[in-house]
C-alpha cells in the first residue's frame, strides 16, 4: 500500500483522513452509551448532557484556537484563511474540552466528577483518527522529521521520516492497558483516571513533539509542547498528592 493511501470509489477521490475521523466520532460516541448504560452514573441524565456540550464547545473552540497558533506568521491570504478555518489539534480539543466541562459543570451546579466515563471512548477515538493521519502521509501535518533510524518510512514526498502516527497508536494502546489495569487494581477515587489519562497523554505528546518539523517555537518550545505544559500545571495538585502518598 502506497502512503498517502487515496482510494477511489466509483470515480472519486476519498479523502481517508475525513472518513476515519468522522468514524471516529461515531465509534467514540456509541462507546461512550454503551459504557454509561452499563455503569451508575452519579450525574444525572440532563446535567450529563450539559456537559457533554460543554465539552463540545469547548473542544471545538480550542481545537481550531491551538491549531492557529501551531503556525501564527502564516500569511494571510483568503486561502490560508480557508485552511486556518479547517486547522484543528486534538490537543486543543482536549483542553478545550476540559475547560467547557468545568464551565458547565460550574454553570449548572454540577459537584461530580464527569471525566472517567469519557477516558475509554477518547482513547479509542484518537487511535482511529491516527490511522488517518497515518494513511495520509505528509498531506497531514502529523508527520515526523526526516531520520536515517531503521524506523524511517517514506511518508509520501521520498524522504525517510519518523511515523510519528504509528509511534502514538503504540502508545495509545499501551495506555489503554495500563488504565484497565488501574481500573480494576488500583483505588483511585471518581476522575483520577482521567487525570491519569491526560498527563499520560500529554506527556507524551510533549516528547513526541521534538520528532515533529514545527515551524514556532517559543522558549524552544512549540505551541503543543506549550499547552502540555499548562496542562501539567493545572493538574499540580494531582501530581503533588500522588507523589506524597507514594513517599
Amino acid at each position: 500500500m502506497q502512503i498517502p493511501f487515496e482510494p477511489v470509489i466509483l470515480g472519486y477521490n476519498i479523502n481517508i483522513h475525513l472518513v476515519l475521523e468522522y468514524l471516529a466520532f461515531f465509534i467514540a460516541f456509541r462507546y461512550y452509551v454503551y459504557l454509561r448504560k452499563h455503569s451508575i452514573d452519579v450525574i444525572s441524565g440532563g446535567n450529563r448532557l450539559s456537559i457533554i456540550l460543554g465539552a463540545a464547545i469547548g473542544a471545538l473552540i480550542g481545537s481550531r484556537l491551538i491549531g492557529l497558533l501551531e503556525n501564527p506568521f502564516v500569511n494571510w491570504t483568503q486561502a490560508n484563511i480557508l485552511n486556518l478555518l479547517n486547522t484543528k489539534t486534538i490537543m486543543g480539543g482536549l483542553f478545550g474540552g476540559l475547560l467547557g466541562v468545568e464551565l458547565a459543570k460550574k454553570y449548572i451546579g454540577e459537584t461530580h466528577s464527569s471525566g472517567d466515563l469519557f477516558v475509554f471512548p477518547i482513547l479509542l477515538g484518537i487511535f482511529i483518527g491516527r490511522i488517518g493521519c497515518f494513511l495520509s502521509g505528509v498531506k497531514e501535518f502529523t508527520y515526523g522529521k526526516e531520520t536515517s533510524s531503521i524506523f524511517g518510512m517514506n511518508l509520501g514526498d521520498g524522504l525517510l521520516r519518523h511515523p510519528t502516527s504509528l509511534y502514538e497508536l503504540f502508545f495509545l494502546i499501551l495506555l489503554f492497558v495500563f488504565i484497565k489495569y488501574l481500573q480494576k487494581k488500583a483505588t483511585l477515587k471518581n476522575g483520577d483516571l482521567f487525570k491519569v489519562f491526560m498527563l499520560s497523554y500529554f506527556g507524551f505528546r510533549f516528547c513526541i513533539e521534538f520528532l515533529k518539523p514545527n515551524v514556532f517555537y517559543v522558549l524552544g518550545l512549540s505551541s503543543i509542547q506549550i499547552l502540555c505544559v499548562i496542562c501539567w500545571l493545572y493538574y499540580y495538585k494531582f501530581i503533588f498528592q500522588k507523589i506524597k502518598n507514594a513517599g
